[in-house]
């Protein structure tokens, strides 16, 4: 048996028995054998992965008894960043590579968190998973329907704990929202909308000064058209179409995931998507669109719609309507419950509620939890093909113009 094995079977035991159920996670910590350390790999070293990802997991460090031990990304400034962030936890450095592949082989890791740009975390989520690496991966899941069949199906037959980065479902308030939901307090549901607005795009914040020589262009391209390296395209991808999409997965794919959490919905049915870029047209030439608005049918007999106005930041909304309620959840944290526009005959209350929350382990710690439970994470790699589908949907129908239709028994899309 390899060590790695080993040491997965370890993790995989180490939380097994009555009495380690009843332990909290600091006594469980001191049981002999139980504080084998989890070695993490950083895949992605940018604002996301040091400052989301290494922001929460180093705060657990000591609870959870995990440590990063080597990390990854094209950019030497971030690659550099990163390290020093593992010195100031740890007391000593990451190791740290350029590309992927390198540190996949590391004999020595047992768990992957991937926040790599858009165009490959589906290429480093296979990888991962072959590599029999447990992965934190984040969303949007993947930009086409192969990659993203291919990387679901390489987690499932590795059997290894996955997590998609759509942490809103693991917020108390949501999961109260999705009990509440249970109760059929709105009664018929049959709309489901956010507008999500800025005065600006939110990939010019991203932009920056980046050296050629600093960075291996090649890397970070992948499969993506071959050009002279631009500090543009490399520090503001999210706004150029070959590495995301913009808007619909970017912000869209947390909305969908919501959606899917909360109503148990899974998939759509039919999507039609409409945009361009019609505010932000300057020397930086970005691909993608500052104004989008995507529509998705679903069989439980609902629609949803997503929109994004990057040209004015008012008229942001977020709303389950129901024929007897309404939930209104632009406050993630705060949702309400009201009888906004309902018949008064129809009203399940007379005045706004609150929605209670209901408690459950913040997202990344989740994840942390489950590398030594084997339990199924609160996002799985289910959730995370579920709304790249309908993401994925909205994008096809924007660049062709046309409705989009889900085969989900042959997990394919056509025109419709």
């Amino acid at each position: 048996m390899s060590q790695q094995s080993t040491r997965r079977q370890f993790l995989k035991t180490a939380t097994v028995g009555a009495a380690a159920v009843s332990m909290s996670a600091a006594s469980y910590a001191r049981v002999v054998g139980a504080n084998d350390r989890i070695s993490i790999g950083m895949i992605g070293c940018g604002s996301r992965g040091i400052g989301s990802h290494m922001g929460a997991v180093c705060n657990y460090s000591k609870e959870q008894n995990c440590e990063y031990t080597a990390v990854c990304d094209p950019w030497k400034v971030a690659r550099e960043k990163a390290v020093a962030k593992t010195k100031e936890v740890y007391g000593r450095e990451a190791r740290q590579f350029v590309s992927y592949r390198d540190l996949l082989e590391l004999k020595d890791i047992d768990a992957v968190m991937i926040a790599s740009p858009d165009h490959v975390h589906t290429l480093h989520l296979k990888a991962a998973a072959e590599a029999k690496k447990d992965v934190y991966c984040e969303k949007p899941l993947s930009m086409d329907m192969d990659s993203l069949k291919a990387a679901c199906d390489a987690v499932k037959e590795s059997g290894v704990i996955c997590q998609i980065g759509t942490q809103l479902r693991s917020l108390p308030s949501m999961t109260g929202v999705r009990e509440l939901y249970k109760t059929g307090v709105l009664g018929k549901v049959g709309r489901i909308e956010q507008h999500r607005n800025s005065h600006q795009p939110y990939w010019y914040a991203y932009l920056k000064d980046v050296k050629e020589e600093d960075v291996d262009w090649n890397e970070f391209l992948y499969n993506a058209p071959k050009r002279p390296f631009s500090s543009d395209l490399y520090s503001g991808w999210y706004g150029y179409h070959d590495f995301s999409d913009g808007p619909v997965p970017g912000f869209g794919s947390h909305y969908i995931d919501l959606i899917h959490y909360i109503t148990g919905a899974q998939f759509p049915e039919s999507c039609v998507c409409l945009g361009g870029s019609y505010t932000w047209v300057d020397e930086h030439k970005f691909t993608n669109p500052d104004h989008v608005e995507a529509l998705w049918t679903y069989p439980e007999g609902f629609m949803v719609t997503y929109s994004t106005n990057f040209g004015n930041g008012s008229g942001n909304s977020f709303k389950i309507f129901g024929d007897q309620a309404v939930l209104d959840l632009l406050d993630w944290n705060a949702p309400v419950l009201t009888t906004d526009g309902i018949n008064t005959d129809k009203a399940a209350m007379k005045d706004k509620q609150p929605v209670e929350p209901v408690e459950r382990p913040e997202h990344f710690l989740n994840w942390l939890q489950c590398l030594r439970s084997r339990e199924t994470p609160n996002a799985p790699i289910e959730a995370g093909y579920q709304h790249a589908v309908a993401v994925i949907m909205g994008m096809k129908s924007y660049y062709t113009g046309r409705r989009i239709v889900y085969d989900h028994k042959r997990r394919e899309l056509r025109k419709g």
